[in-house]
């Protein structure tokens, strides 16, 4: 995820990379050569606990692909709080890497900056096929109606998770299927000596994600259907309180999460300081930190009532990485083979399974390994009631700006400070001041 200084810099950044068109690298024009058929940079987002995580889950599968190919990949695994900012910079400058992952929310706002390799039918057709990625992951690829930016990698869904033993201390037998029972078990669980549910408030992604769920959930959408900031309205007032209020005035966030922001509540969750946690396909996070899969469960987010589904039961945004190549790498042939590879189906399976992912392609997915009944969760969540954030141009500055807020707000119930509908839409109306002029 990325950290509130980058999402800022980002903002600015990408305002000016949308006035520019990506120059240098493997052509005068800027359209992709294969001068250099035999290497390939990749930059691959750090999905695993840490880069060294990655590192041992990826270099094999590079060697694999050059032993194939002969060509060799350097690879360098960008940490969110810095991967937006760098590629940005890249598509400004020209000199970035042949092929990125970049995350799904910002494919609208990338493709903008015309800096991307188009997936028109004549590429897709090189790996295979647009029809063998599932409708849902295609949905954050880029602008409707404009050939894809880049193609689905990793398919996550938002789900919550629970600790077996805290919820039997508690004397709870099932898992929150609404927020108002999630909030009566908060109770319960506070009253053992243990944190009842964390989140990373100073998280700008992470603050994104949640308030568009909950917006959804209100009946709201952020923007307009013509593509207008519309932060204001009071059912996205009523969402973005209702989601900090679970800290301000529920108080089953504690306070101190106001200042996570690096997967703090991650840990604190494996740590069995925390008993749930709403997060995005954690298994092998949770894992790699200790925990036993045995020790929890996992269930759908809750809803405001009912059961999860679609229109006001959205309970997760389309989580996902997508995979980018840069129009003009000097290796575009080989740019080309490297997609196809890493969205083989053999690829899908072994990637997807060290990061507890889904994977996006069709074949893979069905796949027994992704049968499990948490993996269910998430696969049905992806199916029938997840949304894809707004694949608008300005969603970055989207992110960034509402993201910031609720970062404030967290801020502001931390210290005591009352969080009011006034100071939520004062908040939002600032937001909605820094997007650009339509």
């Amino acid at each position: 995820m990325r950290s509130i200084r980058a999402a800022a810099v980002g903002a600015v950044t990408l305002s000016l990379a949308l006035a520019a068109t990506a120059c240098g690298g493997g052509s005068a024009t800027g359209g992709g050569s294969n001068d250099s058929p035999k290497t390939l940079t990749y930059w691959a987002s750090n999905q695993g606990a840490s880069i060294a995580v990655d590192k041992k889950v990826l270099r094999p599968e590079l060697d694999k692909f050059e032993r194939q190919t002969g060509i060799k990949v350097k690879l360098e695994v960008v940490p969110w709080s810095d991967l937006l900012n760098r590629i940005l910079t890249a598509t400004t400058s020209g000199q970035g890497p042949d092929v990125l992952n970049i995350g799904n929310t910002w494919s609208a706002s990338l493709q903008a900056t015309g800096a991307l390799l188009p997936w028109d039918a004549k590429n897709f057709a090189k790996i295979g096929g647009k029809d063998r990625f599932v409708d849902s992951a295609l949905g954050s690829t880029g602008v409707t109606g404009k050939d894809p930016a880049a193609v689905p990698l990793y398919s996550m869904a938002y789900a919550l998770y629970y600790n077996k033993k805290i919820f039997a201390d508690a004397g709870i037998e099932q898992p929150p299927a609404t927020w108002d029972e999630l909030i009566a078990d908060g109770k319960k669980i506070q009253a053992t000596g243990k944190q009842a549910l964390g989140a990373e408030g100073s998280n700008v992604s992470e603050n994104i994600h949640h308030v568009f769920v909950f917006a959804k959930q209100h009946g709201a959408d952020f923007f307009t259907p013509d593509g207008k900031a519309d932060f204001t309205g009071d059912k996205v007032v009523a969402a973005v309180k209702q989601y900090v209020d679970l800290m301000a005035k529920d108080k089953v966030i504690p306070p101190g999460n106001a200042e996570y922001a690096q997967n703090q509540s991650v840990s604190d969750f494996a740590k069995g300081r925390t008993a749930m946690l709403l997060w995005q396909s954690a298994a092998a996070n949770l894992a790699s930190q200790g925990m036993d899969a045995a020790d929890y469960g996992i269930a759908p987010v809750p809803v405001r009532s009912g059961t999860p589904g679609t229109g006001t039961q959205v309970n997760s945004m389309v989580a996902g990485i997508n995979l980018a190549v840069f129009k003009n790498t000097d290796n575009l042939d080989g740019a080309t083979r490297f997609v196809k590879f890493m969205t083989g189906d053999e690829e899908q399976r072994i990637l997807n399974k060290a990061y507890s992912s889904i994977p996006p392609v069709r074949a893979a997915q069905a796949d027994a390994a992704f049968s499990a009944p948490a993996t269910t969760v998430l696969k049905d969540t992806l199916a029938t009631s997840a949304a894809a954030l707004p694949q608008v141009a300005d969603e970055s500055q989207f992110e960034t700006a509402v993201g910031t807020a609720v970062k404030e707000l967290f801020a502001d119930a931390a210290a005591g400070r009352p969080v009011t509908t006034a100071s939520v839409k004062a908040k939002l109306t600032r937001a909605q001041q820094q997007m650009p002029a339509k």
